[in-house]
């Protein structure tokens, strides 16, 4: 029994230890967050109605539209983290986290590989204008960056993902941030169109 006892305790330090989310972790993912809601202000910074609004085929998306979709978007995954994530147990399985999280970061913005949108995410003009979008954006990313560097157990907790993967609560806010990153390149498509409204 006394060879047994310090054997549980390695045990239990080594579990509680297997999927911590470091100080190193919250840093990246910050800067992460941070940067992509730059680039998401930058690509729809000082542009016109007429460019706002342009499409380049009727069923594609203007940038008003890739807009309003980052913006509900954000909020949608930030309440699926709090309100279902962090309440689902952790993995029972090993996973490699590093490998997960590049995962997470080269396939989510992979703009070659084409996704449709949610129902309740397909723009509807809910913030009737793209200056309230952006506003109500960088209100919810605020909150989202808040949260990753107030909550310490976020590698605790992981739900099933579109990747076929389970993803903790750090992963989650991953995919935010690289979620934003694929629809900033959605913009930048559009703006890059030669029909492109010059003003």
């Amino acid at each position: 029994m006394k060879k047994l006892l310090p054997l549980l305790g390695l045990s239990a330090l080594l579990c509680s230890g297997l999927f911590a989310q470091t100080a190193e972790d919250r840093a990246s993912a910050a800067a992460y967050l941070e940067k992509t809601k730059a680039g998401v202000i930058a690509a729809a910074k000082g542009l016109s109605d007429a460019q706002l609004n342009f499409k380049v085929a009727p069923e594609k998306w203007s940038v008003a539209q890739v807009l309003e979709h980052i913006a509900s978007a954000e909020d949608m995954l930030f309440g699926m983290i709090e309100g279902q994530v962090m309440k689902a147990p952790a993995r029972t399985e090993a996973e490699d986290l590093k490998a997960l999280d590049q995962l997470i970061l080269t396939a989510i913005p992979d703009r070659t590989q084409k996704r449709s949108a949610p129902e309740p995410l397909i723009p509807t003009n809910r913030y009737g204008t793209s200056k309230a979008a952006v506003d109500h954006f960088a209100e919810s990313r605020a909150k989202t960056i808040a949260f990753l560097k107030d909550t310490k157990d976020l590698r605790d907790h992981a739900t099933d993902s579109p990747l076929g993967k389970k993803l903790d609560g750090y992963q989650w806010v991953l995919f935010i941030a690289a979620h934003s990153e694929r629809h900033t390149k959605q913009m930048l498509e559009v703006k890059a169109d030669p029909n492109f409204p010059k003003s």
